[in-house]
């Protein structure tokens, strides 16, 4: 019997393998400072947890496949509060997951022979996405002085005349950096003028650096209406295992992306949709905030760490919770530093390997999603070993 050829082909999640090798040496009866996975110890906010927990003693039938109307409506309120834009709910699609919205986006938008630029540091799942759909990515090369962060020059260099989407994360998996705004616009003005799509993963939005009057982070959805915007509830509302995401389109797509999405999956699910309402709450709000800014007091812990360990951090972060660092100085790949650090420290770290080219052997991404104790004892067991290594 055949195996598809993209079964084949799929590299591994480089994080999740380290992952599970954490688990096995857990097994062992050892502890590991796990500050390989982008998953908030946190949790749901407990107003969102109770709600979950009446939703147990309700009906739970299928809901529409662009989700329950209720939860996109208070999804729109949350971009006019909080980012003074208006987004129509008819075009938000809730999904499984911002994965289930980066296929979707994707499947609307790729067919075999077009090409996609995207960022090379970038986040791995995207290629596989393009891969299956029959397009090619093109990765622009990016460099510590655009803070790995796509910008116009990059996507000059990638584009092609085949070139139908550029893909976007402001802030980036794995680089924690974001695109300037006046940067963004541009990219998206360029992209749109030449008939590209621009889908924009704004899954750590939420947890972006506020500008310099306190304001949060702007959605691109503030330049330009027209573009793709996948986000979820993983990060900024900690609920990672509850799967839940949505994707703003523009009106064209919409009733392709119901069609798409109903024979994809359905819909999401039911318990989870209702209980994500209450995340909009003003109790819910206020403590994502509050954790906001406790995740950039643990930036600072671990920034502290690193350099205390030797370690060169090129780029400092603005957003989401991860640190990528250079490890070209230990004379280790980063998969040899990740590997050691985990067998003999007992540190989970991820390599460069999983997001791109360029970084891929000298860079590792550190996620600061832990507590901060957590990061305290995973960065003293890192520079211990770091002295192992001279």
């Amino acid at each position: 019997m055949k195996l598809a050829q993209r079964a084949q082909t799929a590299p591994p999640f480089h994080a999740m393998s380290i992952g599970a090798r954490a688990r096995d040496i857990e097994a062992q009866g050892h502890t590991v400072a796990k500050l390989s996975l982008g998953e908030p110890n946190f949790g749901a906010p407990p107003t969102v947890r109770e709600a979950l927990a009446r939703a147990a003693y309700q009906e739970l039938p299928y809901t529409p496949a662009a989700g329950l109307p209720a939860l996109r409506h208070a999804i729109s309120g949350f971009y006019r509060e909080r980012y003074h834009v208006a987004v129509d709910p008819e075009r938000i699609i809730i999904t499984a997951g911002a994965s289930a919205g980066l296929l979707l986006a994707t499947a609307l938008t790729t067919e075999p022979g077009d090409d996609v630029v995207i960022a090379d540091p970038s986040y791995p799942c995207n290629r596989e996405l393009v891969a299956s759909f029959g397009g090619r990515i093109v990765p622009a090369t990016t460099t510590e002085q655009t803070r790995y962060q796509l910008d116009l020059d990059a996507m000059d260099t990638a584009w092609t005349p085949y070139t139908n989407a550029v893909m976007m994360a402001t802030p980036s998996n794995p680089t924690g950096t974001s695109i300037p705004f006046p940067e963004l616009e541009r990219l998206c003005r360029v992209a749109r003028a030449r008939g590209a799509w621009r889908i924009v993963d704004e899954i750590y939005l939420g947890l972006s650096d506020p500008d310099g009057h306190g304001r949060p982070a702007r959605t691109v959805l503030s330049t330009d209406p027209e573009a793709i915007v996948i986000s979820s509830f993983s990060k900024y509302f900690g609920m990672t295992g509850w799967r839940l995401g949505w994707v703003v389109l523009p009106e064209e797509l919409v009733e392709s992306a119901r069609n798409l999405a109903v024979n994809y999956f359905l819909c999401a699910s039911t318990p989870a949709q209702i209980a994500a309402l209450e995340a909009f709450t003003p109790v819910a709000l206020n403590l994502c905030e509050e954790r906001r800014v406790e995740l950039m007091n643990r930036r600072q812990l671990a920034l502290t760490g690193l350099r205390r360990a030797g370690l060169e951090i090129p780029v400092e972060p603005d957003g989401a919770f991860y640190i990528y660092f250079d490890v070209s100085d230990t004379g280790l790949s980063s998969w040899d530093f990740c590997m050691r650090a985990l067998e003999e420290a007992h540190v989970a770290l991820t390599p460069g390997r999983d997001f791109g080219v360029r970084t891929a052997e000298s860079h590792v991404r550190l996620s600061y999603a832990a507590s901060p104790e957590e990061i305290t004892e995973g960065l003293e067991r890192l520079g211990r070993f770091m002295n192992t290594l001279g």
